[in-house]
C-alpha cells in the first residue's frame, strides 16, 4: 500500500532477515544473560513491528506495550510504534489510539501525522468492504425470502 506521505515510511519499510537477525541474536544473548536492556528490549521490538510476517508485529507490540508499562520515561517512543504494528495487524481502533496520544504530546509529529492519515484511509476502506458485504447478505437473503415466497405460492 504505497503512499505519499514521506513520514509514514515504517508502515511500509521492513528490515532485511539479516538485519532482523542481528537484533534478535542480542536480545536472546541479554535474555540469556537474564539482563534484557530496556534499549535492546526497544530495537528489537522495533524491527519485528516493521516486519512483514504477523507473528513478529503481534511479539513486536508485545515487547512495545511491556516497555510501555513499565518504563514510563519511554512511553513516548513506543507511542508511535505501538500505533504502527497495531495498524500494520489490521487493528485500526487501537492504532489511532496510540497514535491519537501521540498527537496529543506532539500535534506537529509529521510521522503521527502521516501514520493518522493511513489509518483514516484503512478505515474508510474497511467500511467500504463491510458495506459490500452487507450488501450482498442482504441481496441474497431477498432472494431466499423470494424463494421461499414463490414456493409457498405455487402450493
Amino acid at each position: 500500500m504505497p503512499t505519499d506521505l514521506p513520514y509514514a515510511a515504517d508502515a511500509q519499510v521492513s528490515l532485511s532477515y539479516d538485519e532482523l537477525e542481528v537484533l534478535r541474536l542480542q536480545y536472546q544473548k541479554e535474555l540469556a544473560q537474564a539482563h534484557v536492556t530496556v534499549q535492546t528490549k526497544f530495537n528489537y521490538a522495533w524491527g519485528l513491528v516493521k516486519s512483514p510476517v504477523r507473528e513478529h508485529q503481534v511479539e513486536g507490540v508485545r515487547l512495545l506495550q511491556d516497555i510501555y508499562r513499565t518504563e514510563p520515561t519511554r512511553r513516548r517512543e513506543c507511542l508511535y510504534y505501538l500505533a504502527l504494528g497495531y495498524y500494520k495487524m489490521g487493528n485500526y481502533a487501537d492504532a489511532k489510539s496510540f497514535n491519537d496520544l501521540l498527537l496529543e504530546k506532539e500535534p506537529t509529529n509529521l510521522q503521527a501525522q502521516s501514520l493518522a492519515s493511513l489509518i483514516e484511509q484503512a478505515v474508510t476502506k474497511e467500511g467500504y468492504v463491510g458495506m459490500a458485504l452487507a450488501g450482498g447478505i442482504a441481496a441474497l437473503g431477498t432472494l431466499v425470502v423470494a424463494g421461499l415466497i414463490r414456493r409457498a405460492v405455487r402450493k
